[in-house]
């Protein structure tokens, strides 16, 4: 696919433009591609349906009911999943010569990276809205208010464009799309050891500490009591502001080690 950008101007709307163009090839590219959207669609679908339907019965967690306690959870991990994708098209892209050649442009550096990173966060936004409207088919249920729940809707994005920069890494490291996709997998552990699925407390002793602590869990909690309320708060522990403030700081930390990396290692090819 070819692509026109606009020439550096030495100023603010050089960065937006070059940025912007990124972005409309990467959403092009993914609306042209109809088997990913229906893939990542019935994939969120399916996962969900088992955790609710396998899973749920022999699960029970204090004061909420199971569906209400896994749904925020997937969510929040969904996006995860879907932010793999961003490593293996940064990969092809490489093989393919398009970033070479985007390098050779008078554009700045970083909007290369930034465009795809907005890009494929406006497309985690669509599946996000499919797995929330899936997830009340089920039985989900707020018991938060309104503007909580658009609280957690925008915190589940933010970790989405947090974890783009980690896979956008991934896929300039990889050198391959298929090798892309294996190092990705490298997070999957860290979804199940974490408070998506399970309540922490249920784990061995020696996993809890770090089930607990890693920025997944935080997220995680932060998004569950922001749509359930006082229930989870009573459940985890603590009140809502504690998850949230620590799940910004988990993804300040994030953006601010991965994103220069990602920079660095864009500058040097």
């Amino acid at each position: 696919m070819s692509i026109a950008i606009a020439p550096q101007r030495g100023n603010a709307a050089g960065i937006f433009v070059s940025t912007g163009q990124i972005a409309r090839r990467v959403l092009l590219k993914f609306v042209r591609s109809p088997q990913l959207v229906v893939v990542g669609t019935l994939q969120g679908a399916m996962f969900l349906l088992i955790f609710r339907y396998v899973f749920g019965g022999a699960i029970a967690v204090k004061g909420v009911d199971y569906v209400d306690f896994v749904v925020p959870g997937f969510i929040t991990t969904g996006v995860l999943f879907n932010a793999m994708y961003a490593s293996a098209g940064m990969a092809e892209d490489m093989s393919a010569g398009l970033i070479a050649r985007l390098r050779s442009l008078p554009i700045p550096r970083s909007a290369v990276l930034v465009g795809r990173a907005l890009a494929d966060t406006g497309i985690q936004i669509w599946g996000l809205i499919i797995t929330v409207g899936i997830g009340f088919l089920v039985g989900f249920r707020l018991h938060g208010s309104f503007g909580e729940a658009l609280a957690a809707a925008g915190l589940v994005v933010l970790f989405g464009f947090v974890f783009e920069w980690v896979f956008v890494l991934i896929g300039m490291v990889a050198g391959s799309a298929q090798a892309a996709q294996g190092f990705a997998l490298i997070v999957f552990p860290f979804t199940f050891v974490s408070s998506a699925y399970i309540p922490v407390a249920t784990m061995p002793s020696w996993m809890q500490g770090f089930a607990e602590n890693q920025p997944l869990t935080v997220m995680v909690n932060a998004v569950r009591c922001l749509t359930e309320g006082a229930p989870a708060e009573a459940l985890l522990g603590h009140p809502t502001s504690y998850f949230v403030i620590r799940s910004l700081i988990w993804s300040l930390g994030i953006v601010a080690v991965f994103a220069p990396l990602a920079v660095a290692k864009y500058r040097r090819g």
